[in-house]
């Protein structure tokens, strides 16, 4: 064993901490999409340069539950694309703030859209409500507390059961979720007698759907842990047998009310889960408030603090329950800019309740963001597969962008310098990044590179290496 002065065993363990840091395998980006809505890919930011979480824009209501099988406490809405048809699930039910009182049974309801503004509300025949089947109750069986369906995107699911559904039931007593299939979405049958999860508290909307990167379904659900409402999850291969549940963890120690916790694979980039759970403020009047938070595993999420849709955004919002984010996420017909989101307002509060429509930019939950005094961000090391750079950015005045290339030990690579990129300004979803010399960026795929990026007035949402 070797003898070494303080000073220089001091140095070596400086330089070998040093040499392991620059070996540590960099991530893999592959040609990815990947936005800023955590710190997976972020070593430093500097100046004033922040990760900045955006609140959607509000726009107009779409939908208003005034038929006598809907109501106030009409709820847990599920919404999705289904190639020119935009479908919507929810809970018809109604409540009696003199009597305290439900006025009538739970059902489901259903409603389609063509643009996902105008929704129509088809008299489907199934189910008879007061003597007539003249209604929109797509399913009144076990469930109807919380049914909430999807189509499903496994490649090998068997047409009979293309839509699928989670739900709610308390057999003998005991709650659990059962699962329900549909070969048209409109026609719902149980897949299994008996529920076929059953550790959690369920009263909430509960969730499932396939995750195309992982390759498996995923299921949400609603429990409790110390008395603090929190979010399950479990996987399945075939939708029936499931794995035990395990509790959502996060990158923070904060403990908070969360459940509606409407999670799905972000169209974009199914390898990142996005989710706009409620958070329920019980010491401020049972108030709720959605917030936004994503995960790379389905199981571990970086939540954001900030509400993500305030109550005045626009009206009655305030209330008990009234500002819910439905489960959607939807591009529009002939808006490739923007998704379309949903939620609920006007909860108790009057005869009916409402869903409003609000719009994200395309990748502009949480961008990078600096003021007019400026800031940089760096990278980790990666690898990439692509021969350009493709940014999701807008800048404001006199703001502009400027990226730089470095290698895994932050040399700046030669025609990758951040003066070799000339300052990128405008709005653009997909704008290609440019070096004065051009050089082949081809050269670095597979090779550790970081990114450096220098921004003033302006934000980042994303960026993807493609060919």
């Amino acid at each position: 064993m070797h003898n070494y002065p303080a000073a220089v065993a001091i140095a070596i363990l400086t330089w070998c901490m040093a040499g392991s840091l620059s070996a540590a395998e960099p991530i893999d980006v592959g040609s990815r999409l990947e936005l800023f809505v955590d710190r997976h890919l972020i070593d430093r930011l500097e100046g004033d340069a922040t990760l900045h979480p955006h609140r959607p824009v509000p726009r107009e209501v779409v939908l208003v539950t005034g038929e006598p099988w809907e109501g106030n406490t009409s709820a847990y809405y599920s919404i999705f694309q289904d190639r020119d048809l935009y479908r919507m699930y929810y809970r018809g039910s109604h409540f009696d703030q003199q009597t305290r009182k439900s006025t009538h049974r739970e059902v489901t309801c259903y409603a389609e859209s063509k643009d996902g503004i105008h929704w129509v509300k088809p008299r489907l025949g199934l189910f008879e409500f007061d003597g007539s089947k003249q209604n929109n109750i797509v399913w009144d069986g076990i469930g109807t507390h919380c049914f909430t369906p999807f189509k499903d995107a496994n490649p090998n699911c068997p047409a009979e059961a293309r839509y699928k559904a989670v739900a709610r039931g308390r057999p003998r007593g005991k709650p659990g979720l059962y699962v329900f299939q549909s070969p048209d979405g409109i026609h719902w049958t149980p897949m299994a007698p008996d529920p076929v999860i059953t550790e959690g508290a369920f009263d909430s909307q509960n969730l499932a759907f396939w995750d195309p990167h992982a390759k498996l379904y995923r299921e949400y659900h609603r429990t409790f842990t110390d008395g603090v409402r929190a979010v399950m999850t479990g996987t399945s291969a075939d939708f029936l047998h499931w794995t035990r549940p395990v509790l959502l963890k996060y990158t923070d120690a904060t403990t908070e009310h969360l459940y509606t916790n409407a999670i799905q694979p972000y169209p974009r980039g199914a390898h990142l889960l996005i989710g706009f759970p409620t958070r329920y403020l019980p010491n401020q009047g049972s108030r709720v408030e959605p917030i936004f938070m994503a995960s790379r595993d389905g199981r571990t999420f970086h939540r954001w603090s900030e509400a993500l849709i305030g109550e005045d955004a626009p009206q009655d919002r305030a209330g008990n329950r009234s500002n819910y984010m439905t489960w959607g996420l939807v591009q529009l017909p002939g808006d490739e800019k923007h998704f379309s989101v949903y939620a609920t307002e006007a909860y108790y509060t009057g005869p009916d309740s409402r869903v409003r429509r609000f719009t994200f930019r395309v990748d502009g939950f949480v961008s990078l963001r600096a003021p007019d005094t400026g800031g940089e961000l760096l990278t980790k090391p990666f690898t990439f597969d692509g021969t350009k750079l493709l940014i999701n950015f807008a800048t404001t005045g006199e703001g502009s962008l400027r990226i730089e290339l470095q290698d895994a030990d932050g040399r700046s690579i030669d025609g990758f310098h951040l003066a070799d990129c000339p300052p990128i300004r405008g709005d653009g979803a997909a704008q290609a990044v440019a070096w004065k010399s051009a050089p082949d960026l081809g050269q670095l795929v597979g090779k550790p590179v970081r990114l450096r990026v220098q921004i003033t007035s302006g934000d980042l949402y994303s960026f993807a290496f493609r060919r």
